[in-house]
C-alpha cells in the first residue's frame, strides 16, 4: 500500500487529480457557508456544462481565447521566460481583428488570412520588445510586460474614441465586414427559414448553427500542435527549451541565447494576439472602451500553470476552466448564488497545482523512510 501511494505521488497526474478534489472541495464549502445547497449547486454546474450538445460547444467556443494565451504563456515558459503581458498582446490582436477587418476590404478567403498573419505579426513584435529589454538592458520581463498590458490598454480605449472609428452614440468600433468574419454560420442565417430548415433536415447541426463555432477552433488547435511539434521535435525548439532549462548551460555551449528569447517571445506574443484577433472575428465583431481588463491573459497564466506549459494540456485545461465558468453562470442563475464561488474554486485549483512539483519530493522522502 505504501508502496503504491509513493508511485501515485510520483505521477504528475496525480497533482492535477489532488488540485481538482480540493478545489471542488473547496467550492463545496464555500456554497455551503453562503447558505446554498452544494449537491444541487454541483448539479447545476455539470448540467450547464452537459445538458445539450449546444453547451458543450458553447464551452469549447468559449475556451478558444483563453487557450489561445494559455498557449502563449506556456511557450514563454518552456523557453524560461515569463510572458506575464499576454493580456496586453490580446488586446493588440483584438485591434488589429477590429481595424484591418473593417477598413481593409479584402475577398473572403484572404481578409480572414490577411488579419490573422497581421495580428501575428503586430502581437510578436509588441513582446518582443520586453525581450529586447532585457537582452539590452537587464530589465526583466515580468516588469516590462505589465507595463506593456498598460500601455496596450489605454491604446485600445484610445482608438475607440477616435472619431473615425468610434460609432456615434455608442462606445465600440464599427462591426467587422462579413468577408472577415470565421464562424461556420453567421448569426443571420440563424434566424433565416433556410437556417431554420437546415435544421430541420440536420438537426445534429444545432450546437454549430446556434452558437459561434467557427474556424477559430481549428485554429486554436493547429496552434497547440504545432507549438508541441516545435518544442518537441525540432532543433530550434531543442535550444529553446535548453535555455528554460539552465541558461547559463545553454550560453556556455555557444547557443544564441539572447536571439532565441526574441524568438520565444515573438511566437508567444503572436499566440496571444491570434487569440484577440479571432475573438473580434467568430463572436464581438468589435471593440468596446475597456473599463478593465476582461481578464483573457490572466486566466491564460493560470492555464498555463495548470498544463505544466503543456501545450496540448493548454486545451484541457482551457475546457476545464471554460467549462467552470459556464456551469458557474448556470449555478448564479438558478440559485441565486454569486458568481464569485466559482472564482474561488478556480483559485483554489491553480493554487494545488502550484504546489504540484512539491509531491515527487514528498515521495522520496517518504521513499527514503523505509
Amino acid at each position: 500500500m505504501r508502496k503504491t501511494v509513493i508511485n501515485a505521488l510520483k505521477k504528475p497526474f496525480t497533482a492535477v487529480l489532488i488540485a481538482l478534489v480540493i478545489g471542488f472541495a473547496v467550492g463545496a464549502i464555500t456554497l455551503a457557508a453562503g447558505g446554498y445547497d452544494p449537491g444541487r449547486g454541483y448539479g447545476l454546474l455539470f448540467t450547464g456544462i452537459f445538458s445539450s450538445t449546444r453547451r458543450m460547444m458553447q464551452v469549447l467556443v468559449n475556451a478558444v481565447p483563453i487557450i489561445m494565451t494559455g498557449l502563449a504563456v506556456s511557450f514563454a515558459g518552456k523557453t524560461g521566460l515569463f510572458n506575464i503581458g499576454a493580456d496586453g498582446q490580446f488586446i493588440l490582436g483584438q485591434i488589429s481583428g477590429a481595424v484591418l477587418g473593417y477598413y481593409v476590404p479584402l475577398p473572403p478567403l484572404l481578409h480572414p488570412i490577411f488579419i490573422l498573419l497581421s495580428a501575428f505579426a503586430i502581437g510578436g513584435m509588441y513582446a518582443t520588445f520586453a525581450a529586447y529589454l532585457k537582452n539590452r538592458f537587464g530589465i526583466h520581463e515580468v516588469i516590462s510586460t505589465i507595463m506593456l498590458n498598460w500601455i496596450a490598454y489605454y491604446f485600445m480605449n484610445f482608438i475607440v474614441n477616435m472619431k473615425s472609428v468610434k460609432v456615434p452614440g455608442t462606445q465600440h468600433s464599427p462591426e467587422i465586414r462579413d468577408t472577415a468574419k470565421i464562424t461556420f454560420y453567421s448569426r443571420e442565417f440563424r434566424i433565416t427559414p433556410e437556417g431554420e430548415a437546415l435544421l430541420e433536415r440536420r438537426p445534429w447541426l444545432e450546437s454549430f448553427v446556434r452558437t459561434d463555432a467557427g474556424y477559430a477552433i481549428i485554429v486554436m488547435v493547429a496552434m497547440a500542435l504545432l507549438l508541441w511539434i516545435l518544442l518537441k521535435y525540432t532543433r530550434i525548439g531543442f535550444e529553446l527549451r535548453a535555455v528554460g532549462y539552465n541558461y547559463y548551460a545553454a550560453e556556455f555551449s555557444a547557443m544564441p541565447v539572447k536571439r532565441n528569447a526574441l524568438l520565444s517571445m515573438f511566437i508567444s506574443g503572436g499566440t496571444a494576439a491570434l487569440g484577440g484577433a479571432m475573438l473580434v472575428m467568430s463572436t464581438a465583431h468589435f471593440i468596446s472602451m475597456l473599463g478593465a481588463s476582461e481578464g483573457y491573459g490572466w486566466d491564460g497564466i493560470s492555464v498555463a500553470l495548470i498544463a505544466g506549459n503543456n501545450p496540448i494540456g493548454c486545451i484541457f485545461a482551457g475546457l476545464l476552466f471554460s467549462g467552470l465558468k459556464l456551469g458557474g453562470a448556470e449555478i448564479q442563475s438558478r440559485m441565486g448564488a454569486p458568481t464569485e464561488i466559482i472564482n474561488i474554486m478556480i483559485g483554489a485549483l491553480v493554487l494545488c497545482i502550484a504546489f504540484a512539483p512539491a509531491l515527487p519530493r514528498l515521495a522520496n522522502r517518504l521513499e527514503g523512510r523505509k
